[in-house]
């Protein structure tokens, strides 16, 4: 067996999200997060992306375990599919895995979950090789950094990260034990790359309290923030300013109140006695006294801060004097839906805080200045950028080589790249199956290439459907045929279209059966092939037609 170190990324390379590394020594095979990916607008009805994890199941006596970073859906969602396909201990800070087991216990896994506790420092003994937890800071409670040690020397992961020497917790990352760590010999650093466009250093989390104390003086209606639900050091301060405020704060939205119970059962999340209403209870209060903190902050349609803008949503009501706080930026892809939701809160006349106009958010990912510091501190002599897109892989390339790196001992991954290391060398090896996996409703897998083309071109170009009736004795038509579209064109607005569509199959299927052509491949075939050009030739455009052929 070979005595070199493997690190694979199964996710995570080239995309924002979907967050899973493995890094196997001998037997021992250990895997940094297993997050899920978010569907761009070409993947129609698909609700998530999970990794392929074929190279796990085929090597599933090795699997030591789940080591995680931290508790963001792009670390933690894929959880319960992952332990759907094979069972293994997960290892991570108390409130990552309190957000884990509240996912485990929708899809009712928790009673069969390992679920092991730890805390920053701590080790834990494998056969070959030992994963060490050391504290970091990032936009969520119980982030860390992994380090991986091998007999070959240490894989050091820092998982999603910030400096921020201030932090609301006043749990400052473990620059010492990196510092340690480095000097014992990093063999390879695998670096969140996400910010690396940005200059300077990230603006700390304390910065936003300050703001949001001021935002809250002399507002005569409600504030109603939206945020990360994720976001607990976030949603601490919206808290803090509500509670200075005289203001009572009440939670909106399903995972808001999940998680927010979650970091409160844990001593994440303080709220001061008497301060915390249901949102029934609103009305017993005037509209200075009250504080909504809501999900929606990325214009998801169906979440509550969007459902308040257009003004369905089931107990609150705009009203004139309401202040809304977006304190989030929007994810890559997500600016529309974020626009469209400010502009509906305007036109309803209240005012709307958000970024481009009020320091209501900072970034829980390093900026360049940060990531040198990460680089001087651990000195590796190996490096893969990790965590973004191309893009930003490259950039952190760069920035290696401009501290000193080596051009040939910097590697741009791929998902499934096989990465092989020992203390002197490192190259590409070859590759294992990755990709991605849809979830589309409680199917996992079953939505492909070929369901997503269909899906785009009936969004794009409709259909029509043809429904015939026959007689196999008489080879005649005894009904029809009829047309149908959805997506196409509106019937009663394109009657001579509709009339020639008709015609036609009438003349192709009369045709077929005076030849006795009744194979219904056949017949369905020649119909579609004749409609398809007829509505090309007249509109320059290709429905999908679907030919019903029935006996009677």
């Amino acid at each position: 067996m070979s005595e070199k170190v493997k690190v694979i990324p199964l996710g995570g390379l080239g995309t924002i999200g979907k967050n899973i590394t493995v890094i196997e020594y001998k037997n021992d095979i250990v895997v940094i997060d297993c997050g899920m990916g978010f569907p761009d607008e070409q993947m129609y009805g698909v609700d998530l992306i999970i990794p392929d994890i074929t190279y796990l199941l085929e090597n599933k006596d090795r699997v030591k375990g789940i080591f995680f970073t931290h508790g963001h859906e792009d670390h933690i969602g894929a959880v319960p599919y992952i332990l759907k396909q094979m069972n293994m201990p997960l290892y991570g800070t108390r409130l990552t895995l309190g957000l884990i087991k509240s996912k485990l216990e929708q899809h009712g896994l928790e009673k069969s979950c390992q679920m092991h506790s730890v805390e920053p420092g701590d080790c834990i003994e494998l056969e070959d090789i030992k994963v060490e937890f050391v504290r970091s800071t990032h936009s969520i409670a119980g982030a860390c950094c992994i380090a991986v040690h091998t007999p070959e020397g240490i894989i050091f992961h820092t998982g999603d990260f910030k400096v921020d020497y201030t932090p609301v917790d006043a749990q400052t990352m473990d620059l010492e034990r990196i510092g340690e760590l480095g000097k014992e010999g990093i063999l390879l650093l695998l670096a969140d790359s996400t910010n690396v466009e940005r200059s300077g250093h990230s603006p700390s989390e304390q910065t936003i309290g300050k703001t949001l104390m001021r935002l809250f003086d002399g507002v005569k209606g409600r504030v109603i923030v939206t945020t990360f639900a994720s976001n607990i050091h976030r949603i601490q301060q919206i808290i803090h300013a509500s509670s200075a405020h005289n203001r009572k704060v009440a939670f909106s939205g399903r995972s808001m109140e999940r998680i927010t119970e979650v970091a409160r059962e844990l001593g994440y999340l303080e709220i001061p006695d008497n301060t915390l209403i249901n949102l029934e209870d609103m009305g017993k209060y005037t509209q200075d006294q009250l504080t909504i903190i809501t999900t929606g902050s990325q214009g998801e349609p169906m979440a509550a801060l969007a459902r308040i803008a257009f003004g369905n949503h089931r107990m609150i009501r705009v009203e004139p004097d309401d202040l809304f706080i977006i304190s989030a930026s929007p994810i890559p892809g997500n600016d529309r839906l974020v626009s469209r939701v400010i502009n509906e809160l305007y036109k309803k006349g209240v005012e709307v805080i958000y970024k481009a106009i009020e320091d209501v958010h900072v970034s829980g990912h390093a900026y360049k200045e940060e990531l040198k510091l990460m680089q001087s501190l651990t000195h590796p002599k190996f490096f893969m950028p990790a965590h973004g897109e191309y893009r930003h892989l490259k950039h952190h390339k760069d920035l290696a080589k401009q501290m000193g790196m080596k051009d040939d001992h910097i590697f741009i991954m791929q998902d499934g790249d096989v990465l092989e290391l020992d203390r002197e060398k490192a190259a590409v090896t070859g590759r294992v199956r990755a990709g991605n996996i849809l979830v589309d409703g409680i199917g996992v897998g079953d939505v492909g290439n070929i369901v997503l083309r269909d899906r785009r071109h009936l969004a794009e170009e409709g259909m029509l459907i043809v429904v015939a009736a026959i007689d196999l004795e008489t080879y005649s038509i005894m009904g029809g045929p009829d047309v149908i579209t959805r997506g196409f064109v509106y019937a009663k607005n394109s009657e001579e279209l509709i009339e020639a569509v008709r015609v036609a199959a009438t003349k192709e299927l009369e045709m077929c059966l005076a030849y006795q052509m009744v194979e219904w491949y056949m017949l369905k075939a020649n119909i579609k092939k004749v409609v398809e050009q007829l509505l090309y030739e007249k509109t320059k455009r290709r429905p999908t037609i679907l030919p019903i052929i029935m006996e009677v």
